[in-house]
């Protein structure tokens, strides 16, 4: 999607309250061994006691995610936050010296609290520097928001009830900024009536607004369909709202209940624990892959000294963007850059050839237009070894749906929701046939990935695509 409501904000807040943890242990550190004027009778070092409890900070992180910290429904709840910063702060404490016990009985011999008021100096500052830090984001968030950045624009669409509501209540304050209505003139406030638009096609056209509220029962599937294909959120926030309360996804707008649709399940933190995957992973597969591309490369000027070792071929990624894709050159120079038609028409094969090709699943036996290398990079998938740089890049991801050429896009009756995802340098479709099933199979696989995303999934596709290159299944 083009906008997630409050996803920065919530990235900033686990990084406020990160920080804030580790500086708790650090000054607490400090404060009792030089302001506490009374005498202490241990001999440990500082860095060692920060470095151990900064390797613990994803046990107080879940605690504050686990006590809703990081959910919407605390916005504008102070002393509910209050309370439970309050909780997440002794009961973090709580758990490390429960941990530091049985750790110093079983395994190190040697305790992280070495004095009993330690931890007391931990709770007391961790709960103040939660509250400090967060207090400054959120003022510094919404000074940013009432500066008219970073809002969610809002398209609200639908004659009931809820549509006046929305229009009365929305407020930058809330991160969301109305900026297109369709409606008839009852459900519209006078003020509002100025950004009134008589279809959501023109709205999209004059504001380019990033998610749709839709607010009565006409035309959902439609209403849907359009938010997939211009890539926006779509809230469904129908009259009778006690079907809607029944669902444990409700979230509240303006005191409105309304139903988040999500075309995918990779948004919010998922897309953030995928782009920290494709880092890491990819970056030591690069490493890895390093000296066998230098290889590949070498053999290719050998063989054709004056041919570029690499190929550049525009795909579309995510929200419909065009990237090159890296590959090595497998084709004979002469037909690169061409469609399978215009390349067999150049050696003189006859229509009906090329139409075999694609028939076939786009394959066909000893394709002339590839060379012997060629051949051998395809089959052992060597070829893509290069797509590393594109997921480095941010391109693609390591594993998503095949990454489609503009042509074969043209009239793809899911563009919209294929492309709500990165493209993937490995994907469902490869792993399960790649060039030994069709077109429409590949794309029904693609589709599946798209809307029932999980990690687990992803983990099940790596393992698969290993298997999958050591048996040589690549391209044929």
């Amino acid at each position: 999607m083009r906008k997630e409501p409050g996803f920065l904000f919530k990235v900033f807040l686990v990084l406020g309250d990160a920080l804030s943890i580790v500086f708790s242990f650090s000054f607490a550190y400090y404060f009792r061994t030089h302001i506490d004027s009374r005498p202490y009778f241990f001999d440990s070092e500082a860095r060692d006691f920060v470095i151990s409890n900064v390797i613990l900070l994803p046990i107080w992180l879940t605690l504050l995610y686990s006590l809703g910290l990081y959910s919407k429904k605390m916005v504008g709840r102070r002393l509910l936050e209050l309370w439970r910063l309050f909780l997440a702060s002794f009961l973090g404490t709580m758990l490390i010296i429960t941990y530091d016990f049985f750790a110093n009985i079983t395994v190190s011999g040697t305790s992280l609290f070495p004095v009993r008021i330690l931890p007391i100096y931990i709770a007391i500052f961790c709960f103040l520097s939660l509250v400090f830090v967060r207090t400054v984001i959120s003022s510094v968030y919404h000074a940013i928001l009432r500066h008219n950045f970073g809002a969610v624009k809002v398209l609200i669409v639908g004659n009931s009830h809820n549509t006046t509501e929305l229009l009365r209540g929305i407020t930058l304050d809330l991160g969301y900024k109305v900026v297109a209505v369709v409606a008839r003139n009852e459900f519209i406030p006078k003020e509002w009536r100025g950004k009134k638009y008589g279809s959501i096609t023109k709205a999209f056209e004059r504001r380019h607004p990033d998610a749709i509220i839709h607010t009565d029962d006409k035309d959902i599937e439609v209403i849907n369909k359009f938010a997939i294909d211009h890539h926006m959120l779509y809230y469904y926030s129908p009259s009778t709202t006690s079907i809607i309360t029944m669902s444990r996804n409700v979230d509240f707008i303006a005191g409105v209940p309304v139903l988040l649709v999500q075309p995918t399940p990779l948004m919010g933190a998922a897309r953030v624990y995928k782009r920290t995957a494709d880092i890491v992973l990819g970056g030591l597969i690069t490493l890895v892959a390093l000296p066998i591309m230098l290889i590949i490369f070498i053999l290719q000027k050998i063989a054709e000294p004056h041919a570029p070792a690499l190929y550049r071929d525009v795909r579309l990624t995510r929200l419909n963007r065009r990237f090159d894709l890296l590959k090595f050159r497998t084709m004979k120079q002469e037909y690169c850059g061409m469609t399978a038609e215009e390349a067999f028409a150049k050696m003189g094969k006859p229509p009906k050839y090329a139409e075999r090709y694609r028939a076939n699943g786009d394959y066909i036996k000893n394709d002339p237009r590839y060379t012997k290398l060629g051949n051998f990079l395809r089959r052992s998938s060597l070829d893509e070894l290069p797509q590393l740089f594109n997921v480095l890049r941010g391109d693609i991801s390591l594993i998503g749906p095949r990454a489609l050429q503009p042509i074969e896009l043209k009239d793809y009756g899911d563009r919209g929701l294929i492309l709500s995802v990165k493209s993937g340098l490995t994907g469902l479709a490869q792993v399960s046939g790649r060039r030994n099933i069709s077109f429409n199979e590949r794309r029904a696989l693609d589709i599946y990935y798209v809307q029932n995303w999980t990690i687990a999934l992803d983990i099940q596709i790596f393992f698969r695509t290993i298997i999958s290159i050591l048996r040589q299944e690549g391209a044929k």
